[in-house]
């Protein structure tokens, strides 16, 4: 957005916000207007009383004021048609994702075309607001990466996905027997689709997982996995 929209965003707000001083003035006139005819109706049989005359032409007053607040928040809704309306639960959720700054998440790394997903586990360096992207760092890559050792992604909101805190178990969700779950291979920062086998008895307990079959090394046991390191599967998901 240009400096002369802003500016000019900005003096339609100070004029809205004139008019609904101005209508606060009048309001406070009315409501002091209707305070003495309650207590005193018998002075607009007074001759030269003009309280009636006076009321309406408040409500004139109001009217007016009412419809030209009206008129300049549609001015400025027209001038500045691409600002989101953010809602108070979009707005909490933003504010969870640019918390994550400095923890790690899972990421998809690879495109939505891909033939294949391929998500790892990366540190969130910062999170941008207005383009809903994430900036990440794959501080471990692996052995086909360029050797400059550590790269950097920019991936949409919808190529991450947050870990259970390790030491709140609230945060994680409960995945029943047969669910399909993306989880962390023990020992790699690789996330694979896996199995959960059974019940944990415990929030904190850790996840019996059976992975799913791997080109290069085959069929992979069944491994322990601790809750925080285990995820919902991503719809559409492709390994």
């Amino acid at each position: 957005m240009s400096s002369p929209d802003i500016a000019g965003i900005l003096d339609q707000s100070k004029e809205l916000d004139r008019l609904r001083k101005d209508q606060e003035e009048i309001l406070l006139e009315i409501n002091k207007m209707h305070k003495k005819l309650q207590s005193t109706p018998e002075v607009v049989e007074k001759p030269g009383d003009n309280s009636l005359s006076r009321l309406k032409m408040l409500y004139i007053q109001a009217k007016e004021l009412s419809e030209k607040g009206n008129e300049q928040k549609k001015k400025r809704m027209k001038a500045d048609p691409d600002v989101p309306r953010v809602s108070p639960s979009l707005r909490n959720h933003l504010d969870h994702l640019a918390n994550l700054k400095g923890e790690q998440v899972a990421a998809r790394v690879t495109q939505e075309d891909a033939d294949k997903d391929e998500w790892f586990i990366v540190k969130v360096i910062h999170f941008d607001r207005d383009t809903r992207e994430f900036e990440v760092l794959d501080e471990e890559p692996g052995d086909d990466e360029e050797p400059a050792g550590q790269r950097k992604y920019k991936l949409p909101m919808s190529h991450i996905i947050p870990f259970p805190k390790r030491n709140d178990p609230s945060t994680a969700q409960d995945f029943p027997p047969g669910k399909h779950v993306l989880a962390v291979y023990p020992g790699t920062t690789a996330l694979y689709k896996a199995t959960v086998v059974n019940a944990r008895k415990r929030k904190t307990d850790d996840y019996v997982l059976e992975f799913d079959d791997d080109e290069e090394d085959g069929s992979l046991p069944q491994r322990h996995v601790p809750f925080h390191k285990v995820v919902t599967l991503p719809e559409g998901h492709r390994q």
